[in-house]
Protein backbone atom coordinates (compact mmCIF):
# COMPACT_ATOMS: atom_id res chain seq x y z
CA UNK A 1 0.00 0.00 0.00
CA UNK A 2 1.18 3.30 -1.47
CA UNK A 3 2.17 5.82 1.95
CA UNK A 4 1.79 9.81 1.38
CA UNK A 5 5.51 10.31 0.98
CA UNK A 6 5.16 7.50 -2.11
CA UNK A 7 2.74 8.98 -3.94
CA UNK A 8 4.69 12.85 -3.38
CA UNK A 9 7.85 10.87 -5.19
CA UNK A 10 6.00 9.64 -7.64
CA UNK A 11 4.06 13.04 -8.74
CA UNK A 12 6.15 15.69 -7.08
CA UNK A 13 3.97 19.09 -7.32
CA UNK A 14 2.04 17.27 -10.14
CA UNK A 15 -1.22 16.13 -8.28
CA UNK A 16 -4.41 15.50 -9.36
CA UNK A 17 -5.66 19.08 -8.03
CA UNK A 18 -2.78 20.52 -10.51
CA UNK A 19 -3.91 18.51 -12.90
CA UNK A 20 -7.43 19.42 -12.70
CA UNK A 21 -6.36 23.31 -12.86
CA UNK A 22 -4.20 22.53 -15.64
CA UNK A 23 -6.91 20.85 -17.38
CA UNK A 24 -9.28 23.44 -16.64
CA UNK A 25 -7.57 25.65 -19.47
CA UNK A 26 -8.21 23.78 -22.09
CA UNK A 27 -12.07 23.21 -21.69
CA UNK A 28 -13.80 23.85 -24.99
CA UNK A 29 -11.14 21.72 -27.16
CA UNK A 30 -11.63 18.88 -29.01
CA UNK A 31 -13.19 16.11 -26.62
CA UNK A 32 -10.03 13.79 -27.74
CA UNK A 33 -7.55 16.29 -26.62
CA UNK A 34 -9.14 16.23 -22.97
CA UNK A 35 -9.28 12.74 -22.87
CA UNK A 36 -5.71 11.87 -24.10
CA UNK A 37 -4.18 14.51 -21.25
CA UNK A 38 -6.53 12.20 -18.97
CA UNK A 39 -4.86 9.12 -19.54
CA UNK A 40 -1.98 10.57 -20.18
CA UNK A 41 -1.68 11.83 -16.16
CA UNK A 42 -3.38 8.74 -15.68
CA UNK A 43 0.08 7.09 -16.93
CA UNK A 44 1.99 9.05 -15.33
CA UNK A 45 0.88 8.32 -11.79
CA UNK A 46 1.07 4.64 -12.18
CA UNK A 47 4.37 4.47 -14.02
CA UNK A 48 7.25 3.94 -11.94
CA UNK A 49 10.90 6.25 -12.15
CA UNK A 50 13.61 4.99 -13.47
CA UNK A 51 15.90 2.55 -11.87
CA UNK A 52 19.68 1.30 -11.67
CA UNK A 53 18.60 -1.61 -13.59
CA UNK A 54 16.75 0.10 -16.58
CA UNK A 55 19.31 0.26 -19.30
CA UNK A 56 18.24 3.08 -20.99
CA UNK A 57 19.59 4.76 -17.81
CA UNK A 58 22.94 3.09 -17.61
CA UNK A 59 25.55 5.48 -16.63
CA UNK A 60 22.81 8.51 -16.17
CA UNK A 61 22.85 10.10 -11.94
CA UNK A 62 18.73 8.89 -11.80
CA UNK A 63 18.91 10.51 -8.42
CA UNK A 64 18.62 13.78 -9.96
CA UNK A 65 15.54 13.78 -11.95
CA UNK A 66 13.26 14.38 -9.07
CA UNK A 67 10.16 16.20 -9.21
CA UNK A 68 10.05 17.84 -5.83
CA UNK A 69 10.95 21.37 -5.59
CA UNK A 70 9.70 22.85 -8.49
CA UNK A 71 6.10 24.56 -8.99
CA UNK A 72 3.09 24.20 -11.74
CA UNK A 73 2.06 28.00 -10.06
CA UNK A 74 3.86 30.07 -12.77
CA UNK A 75 4.64 33.51 -12.11
CA UNK A 76 3.60 36.39 -14.24
CA UNK A 77 5.44 36.50 -17.30
CA UNK A 78 6.88 39.15 -19.46
CA UNK A 79 8.12 38.76 -23.02
CA UNK A 80 11.34 40.96 -22.64
CA UNK A 81 13.60 41.53 -25.52
CA UNK A 82 15.46 38.51 -25.98
CA UNK A 83 18.72 38.94 -28.20
CA UNK A 84 18.84 35.33 -29.68
CA UNK A 85 21.80 35.87 -31.71
CA UNK A 86 19.78 34.12 -34.88
CA UNK A 87 18.40 34.81 -38.00
CA UNK A 88 15.50 37.19 -37.94
CA UNK A 89 12.81 37.58 -35.40
CA UNK A 90 11.12 34.94 -33.83
CA UNK A 91 7.64 34.02 -34.98
CA UNK A 92 6.68 32.85 -31.54
CA UNK A 93 7.63 33.87 -27.98
CA UNK A 94 6.25 31.33 -25.59
CA UNK A 95 7.30 32.38 -21.79
CA UNK A 96 6.35 29.97 -18.90
CA UNK A 97 4.10 27.54 -21.28
CA UNK A 98 1.91 31.03 -22.35
CA UNK A 99 2.27 32.64 -25.72
CA UNK A 100 4.18 35.93 -25.05
CA UNK A 101 5.07 37.80 -28.19
CA UNK A 102 4.41 36.93 -32.25
CA UNK A 103 6.38 38.65 -34.97
CA UNK A 104 4.51 37.83 -38.54
CA UNK A 105 5.94 35.74 -41.46
CA UNK A 106 5.84 36.73 -44.52
CA UNK A 107 2.49 36.84 -45.85
CA UNK A 108 3.52 35.59 -49.37
CA UNK A 109 3.91 32.30 -47.86
CA UNK A 110 0.98 32.31 -45.25
CA UNK A 111 -1.43 33.19 -48.54
CA UNK A 112 0.23 29.89 -49.67
CA UNK A 113 -0.87 27.76 -46.91
CA UNK A 114 1.82 27.96 -44.46
CA UNK A 115 0.89 28.23 -40.96
CA UNK A 116 2.41 28.77 -37.73
CA UNK A 117 0.56 29.12 -34.57
CA UNK A 118 0.14 27.84 -31.47
CA UNK A 119 -1.38 24.28 -30.33
CA UNK A 120 -4.46 25.46 -28.87
CA UNK A 121 -4.99 27.50 -32.29
CA UNK A 122 -4.43 24.54 -34.32
CA UNK A 123 -6.80 22.41 -32.38
CA UNK A 124 -9.60 24.93 -33.56
CA UNK A 125 -8.05 25.08 -37.36
CA UNK A 126 -5.98 21.93 -37.65
CA UNK A 127 -7.62 19.26 -35.14
CA UNK A 128 -6.61 16.15 -37.34
CA UNK A 129 -3.34 16.97 -38.57
CA UNK A 130 -2.47 17.61 -34.79
CA UNK A 131 -4.52 14.73 -33.40
CA UNK A 132 -2.02 12.27 -35.67
CA UNK A 133 0.66 13.76 -34.62
CA UNK A 134 1.32 15.29 -31.60
CA UNK A 135 3.22 12.94 -29.47
CA UNK A 136 1.69 9.99 -31.93
CA UNK A 137 5.15 8.07 -31.41
CA UNK A 138 5.90 5.60 -28.57
CA UNK A 139 8.63 6.59 -25.85
CA UNK A 140 10.99 3.95 -26.26
CA UNK A 141 14.08 5.68 -24.82
CA UNK A 142 13.39 5.88 -20.85
CA UNK A 143 11.55 8.83 -20.25
CA UNK A 144 7.88 7.16 -20.88
CA UNK A 145 7.30 8.75 -17.32
CA UNK A 146 8.10 12.20 -18.08
CA UNK A 147 6.57 11.69 -21.60
CA UNK A 148 3.66 11.22 -19.94
CA UNK A 149 3.84 14.08 -17.92
CA UNK A 150 4.66 16.42 -20.87
CA UNK A 151 1.38 15.49 -22.58
CA UNK A 152 -0.68 15.76 -19.41
CA UNK A 153 0.50 19.20 -18.43
CA UNK A 154 1.60 20.99 -21.42
CA UNK A 155 -0.11 24.01 -21.86
CA UNK A 156 0.98 25.53 -24.83
CA UNK A 157 3.44 24.95 -27.97
CA UNK A 158 3.97 25.54 -31.69
CA UNK A 159 2.39 24.25 -34.59
CA UNK A 160 4.35 24.49 -38.32
CA UNK A 161 2.19 23.42 -41.21
CA UNK A 162 3.61 23.72 -44.46
CA UNK A 163 1.41 22.18 -47.38
CA UNK A 164 2.17 20.37 -50.58
CA UNK A 165 4.65 21.88 -52.75
CA UNK A 166 5.42 25.08 -50.73
CA UNK A 167 9.33 25.98 -49.74
CA UNK A 168 9.95 28.20 -47.22
CA UNK A 169 13.25 29.68 -48.10
CA UNK A 170 14.21 32.00 -44.69
CA UNK A 171 14.27 29.61 -40.93
CA UNK A 172 11.22 29.73 -38.86
CA UNK A 173 12.20 30.52 -35.05
CA UNK A 174 10.27 29.98 -31.55
CA UNK A 175 11.50 30.51 -28.54
CA UNK A 176 10.31 29.27 -25.25
CA UNK A 177 11.81 31.03 -22.23
CA UNK A 178 11.42 29.84 -18.39
CA UNK A 179 11.13 32.50 -15.94
CA UNK A 180 11.17 32.71 -12.36
CA UNK A 181 12.69 30.42 -9.66
CA UNK A 182 11.69 26.72 -9.42
CA UNK A 183 9.04 27.30 -12.36
CA UNK A 184 8.27 24.37 -14.76
CA UNK A 185 7.85 24.63 -18.20
CA UNK A 186 6.71 21.94 -20.93
CA UNK A 187 7.98 23.50 -23.95
CA UNK A 188 6.95 21.63 -27.21
CA UNK A 189 7.20 21.79 -31.59
CA UNK A 190 5.01 20.35 -34.14
CA UNK A 191 6.52 20.62 -37.48
CA UNK A 192 4.27 18.97 -40.36
CA UNK A 193 5.64 18.65 -44.23
CA UNK A 194 3.39 17.96 -47.04
CA UNK A 195 4.93 16.31 -49.98
CA UNK A 196 7.48 18.27 -51.60
CA UNK A 197 7.22 21.00 -48.86
CA UNK A 198 10.47 22.33 -47.35
CA UNK A 199 10.88 24.27 -44.03
CA UNK A 200 13.79 25.34 -41.52
CA UNK A 201 12.83 25.83 -37.96
CA UNK A 202 14.99 27.01 -34.87
CA UNK A 203 13.88 26.04 -31.26
CA UNK A 204 15.47 28.50 -28.94
CA UNK A 205 15.31 27.20 -25.27
CA UNK A 206 16.53 30.15 -22.64
CA UNK A 207 15.86 30.66 -19.10
CA UNK A 208 16.63 33.10 -16.01
CA UNK A 209 20.59 32.82 -15.41
CA UNK A 210 20.47 33.01 -11.51
CA UNK A 211 17.08 30.79 -11.39
CA UNK A 212 16.67 27.14 -11.33
CA UNK A 213 14.00 25.61 -13.83
CA UNK A 214 12.26 21.98 -14.41
CA UNK A 215 12.33 21.42 -18.53
CA UNK A 216 10.77 18.91 -20.02
CA UNK A 217 10.66 19.27 -23.52
CA UNK A 218 9.25 17.55 -26.82
CA UNK A 219 9.13 18.17 -30.25
CA UNK A 220 7.70 16.15 -32.85
CA UNK A 221 8.68 16.10 -36.96
CA UNK A 222 6.79 15.20 -39.77
CA UNK A 223 8.40 14.69 -43.14
CA UNK A 224 6.00 14.05 -45.90
CA UNK A 225 6.44 12.34 -49.15
CA UNK A 226 9.74 14.23 -50.66
CA UNK A 227 9.84 16.65 -48.43
CA UNK A 228 12.30 18.51 -46.26
CA UNK A 229 12.52 19.55 -42.44
CA UNK A 230 15.71 20.92 -41.35
CA UNK A 231 15.48 21.30 -37.85
CA UNK A 232 17.87 23.26 -34.92
CA UNK A 233 17.29 23.05 -31.40
CA UNK A 234 19.24 25.31 -29.52
CA UNK A 235 19.46 24.06 -25.86
CA UNK A 236 20.49 27.81 -24.01
CA UNK A 237 18.71 26.71 -20.71
CA UNK A 238 20.58 28.16 -17.16
CA UNK A 239 23.29 26.15 -15.95
CA UNK A 240 21.17 25.57 -12.54
CA UNK A 241 18.37 23.50 -14.92
CA UNK A 242 17.41 20.05 -15.31
CA UNK A 243 16.20 19.45 -18.60
CA UNK A 244 14.57 16.93 -20.45
CA UNK A 245 14.11 17.07 -23.92
CA UNK A 246 12.63 14.20 -26.28
CA UNK A 247 12.80 14.33 -30.12
CA UNK A 248 10.20 11.73 -32.53
CA UNK A 249 11.18 12.26 -36.12
CA UNK A 250 8.97 10.41 -38.75
CA UNK A 251 10.86 10.43 -42.69
CA UNK A 252 8.48 8.92 -45.92
CA UNK A 253 9.05 8.35 -48.99
CA UNK A 254 12.48 10.30 -50.47
CA UNK A 255 12.32 12.34 -47.32
CA UNK A 256 14.77 14.13 -45.89
CA UNK A 257 15.14 15.45 -42.12
CA UNK A 258 18.20 16.66 -40.42
CA UNK A 259 17.69 17.58 -37.22
CA UNK A 260 21.00 19.38 -35.15
CA UNK A 261 20.86 20.07 -31.62
CA UNK A 262 23.21 22.03 -29.73
CA UNK A 263 23.39 21.22 -26.31
CA UNK A 264 24.73 24.82 -24.41
CA UNK A 265 22.69 24.66 -20.61
CA UNK A 266 20.91 22.61 -17.79
CA UNK A 267 22.96 21.58 -14.80
CA UNK A 268 21.49 18.57 -15.89
CA UNK A 269 20.39 17.68 -19.40
CA UNK A 270 19.05 14.04 -21.08
CA UNK A 271 17.91 14.74 -24.39
CA UNK A 272 16.30 11.77 -26.54
CA UNK A 273 16.02 11.18 -30.08
CA UNK A 274 13.84 8.81 -31.91
CA UNK A 275 14.15 8.24 -36.06
CA UNK A 276 11.94 6.17 -37.73
CA UNK A 277 12.52 5.64 -41.53
CA UNK A 278 8.73 4.51 -42.15
CA UNK A 279 9.61 4.14 -46.29
CA UNK A 280 11.78 3.89 -49.16
CA UNK A 281 14.33 6.63 -49.93
CA UNK A 282 13.74 8.31 -46.40
CA UNK A 283 16.95 10.15 -45.15
CA UNK A 284 17.57 11.13 -41.54
CA UNK A 285 20.68 13.10 -40.14
CA UNK A 286 20.90 12.88 -37.07
CA UNK A 287 23.43 15.67 -35.45
CA UNK A 288 24.72 17.13 -32.48
CA UNK A 289 27.01 19.58 -30.71
CA UNK A 290 27.78 19.71 -26.37
CA UNK A 291 29.77 21.76 -24.59
CA UNK A 292 30.08 20.52 -21.12
CA UNK A 293 31.62 22.08 -18.06
CA UNK A 294 32.10 22.43 -14.34
CA UNK A 295 30.27 19.28 -13.03
CA UNK A 296 27.27 19.31 -15.30
CA UNK A 297 25.84 15.85 -16.98
CA UNK A 298 25.03 15.52 -20.19
CA UNK A 299 22.58 12.54 -21.48
CA UNK A 300 22.08 11.52 -25.04
CA UNK A 301 19.97 8.55 -25.85
CA UNK A 302 19.58 7.88 -29.85
CA UNK A 303 17.56 5.36 -31.56
CA UNK A 304 17.25 5.31 -35.36
CA UNK A 305 14.70 2.64 -36.29
CA UNK A 306 14.64 1.53 -40.75
CA UNK A 307 11.57 0.28 -40.90
CA UNK A 308 11.42 -0.21 -44.66
CA UNK A 309 13.79 -0.93 -47.47
CA UNK A 310 16.82 1.14 -49.43
CA UNK A 311 16.55 3.91 -46.55
CA UNK A 312 19.38 5.78 -44.71
CA UNK A 313 20.47 7.30 -41.44
CA UNK A 314 23.59 9.35 -40.73
CA UNK A 315 24.40 10.42 -36.94
CA UNK A 316 27.42 12.42 -36.07
CA UNK A 317 27.30 13.81 -32.20
CA UNK A 318 30.58 15.33 -30.77
CA UNK A 319 31.45 16.49 -26.88
CA UNK A 320 33.76 18.86 -25.67
CA UNK A 321 34.76 18.22 -21.89
CA UNK A 322 35.99 20.01 -19.76
CA UNK A 323 36.53 20.54 -16.05
CA UNK A 324 34.46 17.37 -14.26
CA UNK A 325 31.52 17.41 -16.58
CA UNK A 326 30.21 14.05 -17.97
CA UNK A 327 28.49 13.00 -20.89
CA UNK A 328 26.50 9.75 -21.81
CA UNK A 329 25.70 9.08 -25.16
CA UNK A 330 23.70 5.38 -25.60
CA UNK A 331 22.66 5.08 -29.83
CA UNK A 332 20.67 1.78 -31.23
CA UNK A 333 20.43 1.33 -35.13
CA UNK A 334 17.55 -1.32 -35.63
CA UNK A 335 16.68 -2.81 -38.75
CA UNK A 336 13.79 -4.41 -39.49
CA UNK A 337 13.43 -7.55 -41.41
CA UNK A 338 11.86 -5.78 -44.35
CA UNK A 339 14.46 -3.03 -44.37
CA UNK A 340 16.88 -4.39 -47.25
CA UNK A 341 19.67 -1.83 -48.31
CA UNK A 342 19.55 0.12 -45.23
CA UNK A 343 22.80 2.29 -45.07
CA UNK A 344 22.78 3.63 -41.77
CA UNK A 345 25.93 5.07 -39.31
CA UNK A 346 26.39 6.16 -35.98
CA UNK A 347 29.56 7.83 -34.60
CA UNK A 348 29.76 9.48 -31.00
CA UNK A 349 33.53 11.45 -31.10
CA UNK A 350 34.49 13.00 -27.58
CA UNK A 351 37.16 15.64 -26.92
CA UNK A 352 38.44 16.22 -23.72
CA UNK A 353 39.93 19.48 -22.13
CA UNK A 354 40.31 18.16 -19.11
CA UNK A 355 41.83 14.81 -17.00
CA UNK A 356 38.85 15.08 -14.47
CA UNK A 357 36.01 14.85 -17.41
CA UNK A 358 34.39 11.54 -17.87
CA UNK A 359 32.50 10.78 -21.09
CA UNK A 360 30.57 7.51 -22.10
CA UNK A 361 29.47 5.77 -25.07
CA UNK A 362 27.73 2.95 -25.33
CA UNK A 363 27.03 2.48 -29.38
CA UNK A 364 24.35 -0.65 -31.30
CA UNK A 365 23.18 -2.42 -33.44
CA UNK A 366 20.41 -4.92 -33.85
CA UNK A 367 20.26 -6.35 -37.28
CA UNK A 368 16.95 -8.48 -38.77
CA UNK A 369 18.16 -8.14 -42.43
CA UNK A 370 20.49 -9.49 -44.30
CA UNK A 371 21.30 -7.04 -47.14
CA UNK A 372 22.67 -3.95 -45.07
CA UNK A 373 25.56 -1.36 -44.97
CA UNK A 374 25.55 -0.33 -40.99
CA UNK A 375 28.56 1.18 -39.09
CA UNK A 376 28.81 2.48 -35.44
CA UNK A 377 31.81 3.81 -33.53
CA UNK A 378 32.81 5.78 -30.76
CA UNK A 379 36.13 7.76 -30.19
CA UNK A 380 37.60 10.06 -27.17
CA UNK A 381 40.66 11.77 -27.48
CA UNK A 382 42.60 14.65 -26.54
CA UNK A 383 44.13 18.21 -28.20
CA UNK A 384 46.84 16.80 -30.30
CA UNK A 385 49.50 18.40 -28.57
CA UNK A 386 51.66 18.72 -32.19
CA UNK A 387 48.70 20.54 -33.63
CA UNK A 388 48.39 23.15 -30.24
CA UNK A 389 52.55 23.49 -30.76
CA UNK A 390 51.86 24.23 -34.69
CA UNK A 391 49.75 26.94 -33.66
CA UNK A 392 51.54 28.52 -31.24
CA UNK A 393 54.71 28.35 -33.05
CA UNK A 394 53.23 30.64 -35.38
CA UNK A 395 52.43 33.49 -32.92
CA UNK A 396 48.84 32.53 -31.65
CA UNK A 397 48.48 32.34 -28.40
CA UNK A 398 47.67 28.82 -26.07
CA UNK A 399 44.25 29.75 -25.70
CA UNK A 400 43.10 30.83 -28.87
CA UNK A 401 44.87 28.01 -30.23
CA UNK A 402 43.13 25.36 -28.20
CA UNK A 403 39.37 27.13 -29.24
CA UNK A 404 40.99 27.12 -33.09
CA UNK A 405 41.28 23.07 -32.51
CA UNK A 406 38.38 23.30 -30.59
CA UNK A 407 36.09 24.33 -33.73
CA UNK A 408 37.90 22.88 -35.91
CA UNK A 409 36.30 19.57 -33.69
CA UNK A 410 32.90 21.07 -34.14
CA UNK A 411 32.72 22.19 -37.62
CA UNK A 412 32.69 18.71 -39.15
CA UNK A 413 28.80 19.24 -37.81
CA UNK A 414 28.09 22.45 -38.82
CA UNK A 415 29.48 22.15 -42.23
CA UNK A 416 26.45 20.24 -42.47
CA UNK A 417 24.12 22.65 -42.87
CA UNK A 418 23.15 24.44 -46.16
CA UNK A 419 22.01 27.85 -44.51
CA UNK A 420 25.40 29.81 -44.50
CA UNK A 421 24.10 32.81 -42.29
CA UNK A 422 22.45 29.98 -40.09
CA UNK A 423 25.57 28.62 -39.90
CA UNK A 424 27.91 31.86 -38.92
CA UNK A 425 24.79 32.52 -36.38
CA UNK A 426 25.07 29.31 -34.41
CA UNK A 427 29.05 29.24 -34.89
CA UNK A 428 28.95 32.48 -32.75
CA UNK A 429 26.62 31.68 -30.32
CA UNK A 430 28.94 28.36 -29.34
CA UNK A 431 31.80 30.67 -29.22
CA UNK A 432 30.47 33.05 -26.63
CA UNK A 433 29.86 30.10 -24.76
CA UNK A 434 32.86 28.42 -24.89
CA UNK A 435 34.41 31.87 -23.64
Amino acid sequence: MSTSSDVLTLVGPFTEDAFAASLASHQGLPAWWIERKQAAYNQFKTLAYPSKTDESWRFSTRSGFKLEGFSVAYPNTSAASLDTGLPGKPALVFVNNTLASVNPVDAAYLKQGLVVSTLKQALKTHPDVLKAHFMAQTQRLGSEKFASLHTAFVNEGAFIYVPKGLEIKTPITIVHCAQGDTTTVFPHTLVVTEDHAHVSVIDYFVSDSNSTHFCCGANDLYAGHSSKITYVGLQNWSIKDLCLQMNSTVVRRDARAQSLNIHLGGNQARHESLSQLQAPGAFSEMLALTIASGEREFDQRTLQIHQAPNTKSDLLYKNVLQDKARTIFSGLIVVDQDAQKTDAYQSNRNLMLSDSAEANSLPGLEIQANDVRCTHGATTSRVDPEELFYLQARGIPKQKAHELLVFGFFEEVLNRLEDEELHAALRAIIQSKFN
